[in-house]
């Protein structure tokens, strides 16, 4: 995810609630930096269901249909991952 994000590839990531400070230090300022809107919104055990592991922190989805899809319901408006866009420069 790391390599999707530095590339400008990742659309949107999925944040587990429950992941711990030190999971989430080790991406989540990269993610912030490249501007990649992020949904706070799953469990480390429910990431990591739809994962085929134990526990996810954070997901990282590449195809723009599925993150648009997600972020439509999840809630979020066009015009935020717009602004998440623009700030990537």
């Amino acid at each position: 995810m790391r390599e999707a994000a530095k590339r400008g590839k990742l659309r949107l990531a999925l944040v587990a609630g429950d992941a711990s400070r030190n999971s989430l230090d080790k991406i989540v300022p990269l993610l912030t930096a490249r501007g990649v809107t992020t949904i706070e919104w799953f469990t480390t055990d429910e990431l990591g269901k739809v994962c085929g592991r134990d526990s996810v922190a954070v997901v990282g989805i590449l195809d723009a249909g599925l993150a648009r899809g997600i972020r439509a319901a999840a809630g979020e408006t066009e015009a935020f991952a717009r602004d998440a866009r623009a700030s990537r420069g």
